[in-house]
């Protein structure tokens, strides 16, 4: 009796060791989320984005820090070194920097917390925990959410958002609608509650610190001439290019790109300019300030909306692209598709 007893005893036992070992539920992962959202002080991370939304992909390495509540860094370089911006958040603003033109563009805006940013933990965090109907699985070492997305580009219609055991980001994958994998990020050295130094998120202090960076990822070639880049992409109905013009300028060119459909209701402008790039920290800074504008994410850069006009940069060379008949949606749709692959 006392032998059957005790081998009952740890059949109940083992049984609810089982249980005690099982896989957490959604419920149990998303309230742990939702603490650790509100109990960290920031982060720092590391991570590849990959866009697919041209020809050939695209890969960008990122250094992520935020410091509670809103300060954020956010660096950007492409593969090969020759393409770099930053984006900013401090107590004066939002800030976007290209240092190799010397050149920032300051916001009075919320971002980043008006759209989905695929590169912020917390956005990332906040589409998990807003989204009642998230698809969700539990795998041997992670937890994959399926979310709806809030993304500029509505082209990013869905989300695949890996977590670690830790809850900290592993994967994103962000799709279409047809589940076409149009951008990928896989995050490394997530560090939770880090510590900042004086002036990590001051905005001179980055710009400089980046500058000082140029010397050695230039010097090994030379300047190249400005090379024309059309959109593939030129707006609905029939618009297309009606004129081209180069102006010769004492530090490089300027060409006016004009685009018109044939009942002259829709029409959009394009200007691009290449200036000499800066090449060390000194030199006559470019700071422009954007009343009512907004950071927009391209893909391929970051650039500076407002109703009318977006405002960006781009291996060395200025772009600027205005309509007073297209809409933002559209012009955004229109600036995007202007890449490498954009040249005839």
């Amino acid at each position: 009796m006392k032998k059957t007893l005790s081998i009952t005893l740890m059949a109940f036992l083992f049984i609810f060791g089982l249980a005690g070992c099982g896989a957490k539920s959604q419920e149990d992962v998303v309230t742990s989320l939702d603490k650790k959202m509100e109990e960290m002080t920031g982060y720092k991370a590391d991570a590849v984005m990959t866009l697919n939304t041209g020809e050939k992909p695209i890969r960008y390495q990122l250094e992520v820090w935020h410091k509670k509540p809103n300060f954020y860094r956010v660096n950007l370089k492409n593969a090969k070194k020759d393409q770099s911006q930053m984006i900013l958040r401090n107590k004066e603003g939002v800030f976007v920097l290209t240092p190799a033109l010397n050149k920032s563009f300051r916001f009075q805006s919320d971002w980043p917390e008006n759209n989905s940013q695929v590169y912020l933990f917390e956005s990332l965090a906040a589409d998990i925990l807003n989204d009642t109907d998230r698809g969700f699985k539990a795998k041997e070492n992670s937890y994959v959410f399926h979310t709806k997305t809030n993304y500029q580009n509505k082209n990013l219609y869905q989300q695949e958002i890996t977590l670690n055991k830790d809850l900290a980001p592993q994967k994103v994958r962000v799709m279409d609608k047809d589940a076409k994998e149009l951008v990928k990020l896989q995050f490394s050295n997530v560090k939770f509650n880090a510590k900042f130094d004086k002036g990590a998120f001051d905005m001179e202090t980055n710009m400089t610190g980046a500058q000082l960076e140029l010397p050695a990822m230039s010097q090994s070639s030379s300047p190249k001439a400005m090379e024309v880049l059309y959109p593939k992409y030129s707006g609905p109905g029939n618009i297309e290019l009606t004129n081209e013009k180069e102006v010769t300028l004492a530090d490089g060119k300027k060409v006016i790109l004009s685009f018109t459909d044939e009942n002259n209701k829709k029409s959009f402008t394009l200007i691009e300019s290449k200036h000499e790039a800066v090449q060390t920290a000194a030199g006559k800074p470019e700071r422009l300030t954007m009343p009512g504008g907004e950071p927009v994410d391209l893909g391929y850069t970051v650039g500076a909306m407002n109703d009318k006009s977006i405002s960006w940069t781009y291996k060395g060379v200025n772009f600027f692209l205005a309509s007073n008949s297209l809409g933002q949606e559209e012009l955004m749709a229109i600036a995007r598709s202007v890449s490498a692959q954009g040249s005839k």
